[in-house]
């Protein structure tokens, strides 16, 4: 972990939304290639973290470089190099899988041979070539969120954070969802992930879990069940939780 590059570096990040502080004073690193469990219970924080980190919005103070740019003074250098997949479905569904493709494609700034290409080798890997032309409001929940990952990457982002991506999804899905996630970190794509799901937090590298807007844990799953005890992070989750 040492020797890997930071892609994300934050330093006593705060957000406050008049007297009350979503963010206090959050500080840590993100590696080069790594996958990162940012998580915690409604309201601890997380999304006004994870909407700074992907230029949305503005610390209050602070720090916070994401690939190589402040957020503060560069929110739209940080939108170009990373790539987003939100907890709502995020593509569109009165367009067809091809059109969805073209429409982010070019709103990354890829070439029309680009988007082909991408397009093209998407499918094909997922198994989808058939569905090309076929409008996202007929495709299975499963099937669009495979699709909006690839989507999502579709420019090689050095950053990629998927909130929540694995939502409603049948198991096998799940696990297929994360089969790409694996294939592209080894790719060196940076992915940050939150989740309810605690046996994927298994699946991270290292998990940051924040409670009251702090983050009050962050590790290896492994030895964060070792310092709090237990046998599984869903274990090491409620005793933070309670406090």
């Amino acid at each position: 972990m040492l020797n890997r590059a930071k892609i994300i570096e934050v330093e006593n990040l705060v957000k406050k939304f008049g007297s009350f502080t979503a963010n206090d004073n959050l500080t840590f690193d993100v590696y080069k290639g790594e996958i990162f469990g940012f998580l915690g219970a409604n309201g601890a924080g997380k999304t006004s973290a994870i909407r700074i980190l992907c230029g949305l919005s503005p610390p209050t103070s602070g720090k916070a470089i994401v690939a190589g740019y402040d957020v503060a003074k560069y929110p739209n250098k940080v939108k170009a190099n990373i790539g987003y997949m939100s907890q709502k479905f995020s593509l569109y569904n009165d367009m067809t899988v091809k059109e969805n493709f073209r429409f982010y494609g070019g709103i990354y700034g890829l070439s029309k041979k680009q988007i082909v290409d991408k397009t093209n080798y998407f499918l094909e890997k997922l198994e989808m070539e058939k569905t090309r032309n076929v409008v996202l409001s007929e495709i299975p929940l499963g099937w669009k969120q495979k699709l909006a990952f690839s989507v999502a990457i579709i420019h090689d982002p050095k950053v990629v954070f998927l909130d929540e991506p694995t939502g409603g999804v049948d198991p096998i899905t799940r696990r297929q969802f994360w089969e790409m996630i694996y294939e592209n970190a080894d790719k060196g794509t940076t992915v940050f992930v939150t989740t309810h799901y605690m046996d994927e937090a298994e699946y991270c590298e290292r998990v940051s879990i924040m409670s009251e807007g702090k983050i009050e844990a962050l590790d290896t799953p492994a030895n964060l069940k070792s310092t709090y005890g237990v046998n599984s992070m869903n274990d090491v989750f409620i005793k933070i939780a309670r406090g």
